[in-house]
Order: structure tokens, then sequence, then C-alpha cells
């Protein structure tokens, strides 16, 4: 409940409480710390399993600035032609040498996509010619659409929990988050109610395999 929703600590003790489970806000602290990667892990793995080697793969990478105890930092993030986040990570700059380290990350993890967009900012374009990319990368004024609205959801938790406070905690959660947004992304506002009742039957039953 705390990763996949808008939720504080103390919230989900409360919510818990009224199930008649009896625990303290930093047990749940305790549990998404040490289940949370382990969960979003085997998610991810069926992702891609199921994604390499996607002829049609298009990715869409951007960066948004978060705040950590007052100094900005950057949370790159991967997004494909789904709206399905593939890769967070976390910086201090973003320069070139930031933008080569997450794509090296992503393309390692994910394999190469047919095309990937980006805005103008200048270190993909030298990230891209040093990895052999450049002629893959597609620049247009809304092509990014798809990524800038999915950052949506990680600000809505961050508001939450009123920000983060070490640079480690958020690679963490943008992580964990973005593993299990992508399991109960359902695009109800794409299908009819039959449609979406039955994927979010089989999300569910999935998730309770792997949760138990």
């Amino acid at each position: 409940m705390y990763v996949r929703f808008p939720l504080s600590l103390r919230n989900v003790e409360d919510l818990l409480f009224e199930r008649g489970i009896d625990i303290s806000h930093e047990t749940v602290r305790f549990w998404w710390n040490r289940f949370g990667p382990m969960f979003a892990a085997d998610v991810r793995q069926q992702r891609v399993s199921r994604m390499r080697g996607y002829r049609q793969w298009r990715w869409h990478l951007d960066e948004v600035y978060v705040k950590i105890n007052g100094e900005t930092h950057y949370l790159w993030r991967a997004v494909d032609q789904e709206g399905e986040v593939l890769e967070s990570y976390v910086t201090k700059t973003r320069d070139k040498a930031a933008a080569l380290a997450f794509m090296k990350k992503t393309l390692k993890r994910h394999g190469s996509p047919e095309a990937i967009t980006t805005d103008g900012l200048r270190s993909y374009k030298a990230a891209m010619k040093e990895l052999g990319n450049e002629a893959k990368q597609e620049i247009g004024r809304w092509a990014n659409n798809r990524v800038e609205n999915s950052h949506l959801p990680f600000r809505r938790r961050e508001r939450a929990m009123l920000r983060f406070r070490q640079m480690k905690s958020l690679q963490k959660f943008a992580s964990v988050h973005a593993s299990l947004h992508n399991h109960f992304q359902l695009e109800r506002h794409l299908v009819d109610r039959t449609t979406f009742k039955q994927r979010r039957s089989a999300a569910w039953t999935e998730w309770q395999n792997l949760a138990g």
C-alpha cells in the first residue's frame, strides 16, 4: 500500500490498525525497504523477458529535478511506447557523464530499441554519439509527452512523502515505485469496464502469487 498508493507510513499504520493489525510505522518502513526491491525486481524481470527483441520498441527519455535537503538532484527515467517505466536513475548533475551512465544502464538491462525520443538537452546527443545510437535519436516539440506525463504519479508520491532526505533512498524508492506502478497500470481510460475488471483481477492475482 505504501509504494502503490500516495500514502505516508503513518497512513498505512492506521489502515492496518483498522484491519486488526497493530504495528508501528517504522515496521512499514522496514518492510518496504526489505521486500520492495525484491518484488520490483521480479516484476521488472518479467517485463524485460517479454519485451526484449520487440522490433517496434520505442523509448522516451527525460529527467526531472528532485530536491534532497534543499539540493537539486536529477531523476532520469526511460519510458516505452506503452507508458511503462523501464529505468530510473538519480544523479547530482545532468551533463554528458550522467546521461551516458543512465543510458548504459538502461541499454544493458533492456537491450536496444528501434528509436529513442528525447528533449533538446545536449547531454543526450553527446551520449548517443558516444554509444553509436545517434541515428536512433528523435527530437520533437510534443514527441516526448509520453514520458513527461509519466512523471505525475511520482510527483504525487513525492508530495505525500514530504520529499526525500537521501539520494540513496530516492534511487531505491523511484525504482520500486516504477515497477509496481507498471504492474497495476491498467489503462482504464482506454478500455471498457469489463476489460478493465478482467485486467485488474489478473494483476491482483499475479501480485498475490508474487508476494506469497
